[in-house]
């Protein structure tokens, strides 16, 4: 990381929790933008996996179990 990167850093650190919490955001907020390729990517998966469980090819699960098994781990 970079000086001006530190020095941002250390002062944003100086912050109450509130504060650095809105900062946090506010930067992952900023990393957040669009792109097509991605957004056509997951299209895709998602047409697959529904094309899949119409034709009876993808297994499914109700929630209780699925909830169920990460509540006993």
């Amino acid at each position: 990381m970079g000086n001006a990167a530190n020095l941002i850093l250390n002062k944003a650190l100086e912050l109450n929790a509130t504060e650095r919490a809105t900062v946090a955001e506010k930067l992952l907020v900023s990393l957040d933008s669009p792109d097509s390729k991605i957004d056509a990517l997951w299209e895709k998966e998602a047409n697959s996996r529904v094309e899949a469980y119409n034709n009876g090819k993808l297994e499914t699960v109700t929630s209780e179990v699925v909830f169920a098994k990460y509540r006993n781990t």
